[in-house]
């Protein structure tokens, strides 16, 4: 099957894509966007959230086809050329990469946050990161940094 979806921005198409086959393999191995990382793949841990027309999903649960026509933001996507996001910007201030496996995900579930709620309360950064798993267990430096993404935002 061939898929041709946007991605960042820019039509992508894959050819001989089994119908299987899932998003997150299309972005990673097909397309050569390796920001959404593959981890359970039963989409528990949230390290490869993307952006599917605008909501936030795990790729490892959408069938590559689900895809065609549609558009796709990944963390890649969120940077402005070479300039990284303020939420991207914010999770290296803060310290909050640590390994980095988990990071794109929650960089992703973090902007989705913010883009709804610009001023959260601790409570709901802890919902919106909810399903997104870090094995370095390290979650104060990233609630630091959506709290420290929060309000460099309203300061703007």
């Amino acid at each position: 099957m061939r898929v041709t979806t946007t991605v960042n921005g820019t039509e992508r198409t894959a050819d001989d894509v089994w119908p299987g086959e899932s998003l997150l393999f299309l972005l990673r191995e097909r397309l050569g966007l390796p920001g959404a990382k593959n981890a359970c793949e039963q989409g528990e841990c949230g390290s490869c959230t993307v952006y599917l027309d605008g909501e936030p999903v795990c790729a490892c649960l959408v069938a590559a086809g689900q895809a065609i026509g549609r558009e796709v933001t990944t963390v890649e996507g969120l940077a402005d050329g070479t300039a990284l996001h303020p939420v991207q910007e914010a999770f290296v201030d803060a310290g909050a990469v640590q390994c980095g496996f988990c990071t794109p995900g929650l960089v992703v579930a973090a902007h989705d946050l913010l883009a709804r709620v610009p001023e959260p309360s601790d409570p709901e950064i802890r919902e919106a990161l909810a399903g997104n798993l870090c094995r370095c267990t390290g979650y104060e430096k990233v609630l630091d940094a959506v709290r420290l993404a929060a309000r460099r935002q309203a300061a703007q």
